[in-house]
């Protein structure tokens, strides 16, 4: 299982902090596909940052998760 862990906001649009997806390896689009539109489309734009196993990925689309794997979805920071 990989365990997709979603911060501030995006826990409210997922319904909660954690989910558990099955799925190994588990590429970027696969995980989208695998998600409510809604939050899919959050989670794809540019301002969502995505860390795997607590680093930070530069490049989402390059994402490839197995099984053990934490992926966290970060929201845009707002703030002044």
């Amino acid at each position: 299982m990989i365990r997709l862990v979603f911060l501030g906001k995006l826990a409210d649009l997922a319904g909660g902090d954690t989910l558990e997806q099955p799925g190994s390896p588990l590429s970027w689009l696969e995980l989208l596909a695998s998600l409510p539109t809604s939050l899919a489309d959050v989670i794809a734009s540019d301002s969502t940052k995505v860390a795997i196993n607590g680093e930070l990925v530069a490049d989402k689309a390059a994402i490839v998760a197995k099984d053990g794997d934490e992926i966290a979805l970060l929201p845009p920071v707002s703030g002044g």
